[in-house]
């Protein structure tokens, strides 16, 4: 059941919260990690789901599904057209942060989209 998609949000944590990002999944109440960076916070929040739904099993509990609307398709995969200065920019500093390209904008738009939720929210 670990491999199920559970949507999550990524916020900057403030510094009185110590700074860093938190992820939330709001599927799995009171499942949260945090990271010093987006990609850190991703990746420990993979544990803290994986850890919740075992700890949910082993307690005989029931372990929701992923909500969404059924009718939509999300696959995760869309095609994005960007100016070549921009995709060389990303390319670049993926690179030198040794992470793919992919995985440099899935970070900096979960980061994003924290920061607009915080703002906004």
């Amino acid at each position: 059941m670990t491999e199920l998609e559970y949507r999550f949000t990524v916020r900057p944590l403030t510094s009185e919260e110590g700074g860093g990002y938190l992820i939330e999944f709001p599927d799995l109440p009171g499942c949260i990690s945090d990271g010093e960076t987006v990609e850190e916070a991703i990746a420990n929040g993979a544990g803290a789901k994986r850890d919740w739904i075992a700890a949910m099993v082993q307690a005989g509990r029931p372990v929701p599904s992923p909500t969404g609307d059924p009718s939509d398709d999300y696959s995760g995969k869309w095609v994005l057209r960007t100016p070549k200065s921009l995709h060389r920019g990303l390319a670049e500093r993926a690179r030198q942060e040794g992470v793919s390209l992919n995985a440099l904008a899935v970070a900096m738009l979960a980061q994003g989209l924290g920061q607009r939720m915080q703002r906004d929210g």
